[in-house]
């Protein structure tokens, strides 16, 4: 009886290596390829970005704060008048001017910003002219919104998936293979947008602040990218 249990032992243990070298079998792989595809496309940016800063001195720090927060309160009541355009405050903050030994504070100096954006860039175009009567300019950019970079994105997908199946059809012809599976495929968005430099917006000192002009600009564009990385198996004859 116990040569039989035994034996019933041994049978179940072999079959259940085989059971288990069957299933690495089924599970590995061969002959498989991981690419890449990218499909490439430039987007004109419609977002335009001004950061406008006040900036003061007074040997006075609450004073210094209260005049900083009029420039700004005033600034800001006129930008709320202009549709289109949206307003944000943006860093603030304040240190100490010491003498010349720099152990004595003489006085306090303070600095604010203000952000505004708008798809419109000629009506923020001609708000920032007139706002630098007040302000100084801090910088000025454009980017893609992110509505657009979305419907553009979409619309690329089909295109990086058709450029990975080109590109596994022509890697299975190369290893000379009558056909491939698809293992994995995964599509992912993103892009590049370069520095956007302000152009012909020169400042003669105050003589610019006086006018206010009304900056010229060219808002460039960005590139949005969408590509697909997977893997295939390739069958060989």
């Amino acid at each position: 009886m116990r040569t039989m249990t035994r034996i019933a032992t041994a049978l179940a243990l072999t079959a259940a290596s085989l059971a288990s070298t069957g299933l690495l079998a089924a599970e590995a792989r061969y002959n498989q390829i991981a690419l890449r595809a990218e499909v490439n496309q430039e987007v004109a940016h419609d977002l335009m970005h001004v950061t406008l800063y006040t900036e003061a001195q007074h040997a006075d720090p609450a004073k210094l704060a209260a005049e900083i927060t009029t420039t700004l309160n005033k600034t800001l009541e006129q930008v709320r008048q202009v549709r289109g355009v949206s307003v944000k405050l943006g860093s603030r903050h304040s240190y100490p001017v010491y003498d010349d030994k720099g152990q004595k504070i003489t006085a306090w100096r303070e600095r604010a910003e203000v952000r505004l954006e708008s798809a419109d860039f000629a009506r923020l175009s001609a708000l920032t002219g007139e706002l630098l009567q007040s302000m100084k300019m801090a910088g000025m950019d454009f980017s893609i919104a992110t509505d657009t970079r979305k419907t553009r994105e979409d619309a690329m997908l089909k295109d990086a998936v058709n450029a990975f199946k080109a590109r596994a059809q022509l890697a299975t012809e190369a290893l000379g293979g009558r056909g491939y599976k698809l293992v994995s495929l995964n599509l992912n968005t993103g892009g590049f947008q370069p520095p956007v430099a302000m152009r012909n917006f020169e400042a003669k000192g105050m003589a610019m602040m006086d006018s206010a002009p009304t900056p010229q600009i060219e808002a460039g564009t960005s590139q949005v990218t969408v590509s697909a990385d997977g893997v295939i198996e390739v069958q060989m004859p």
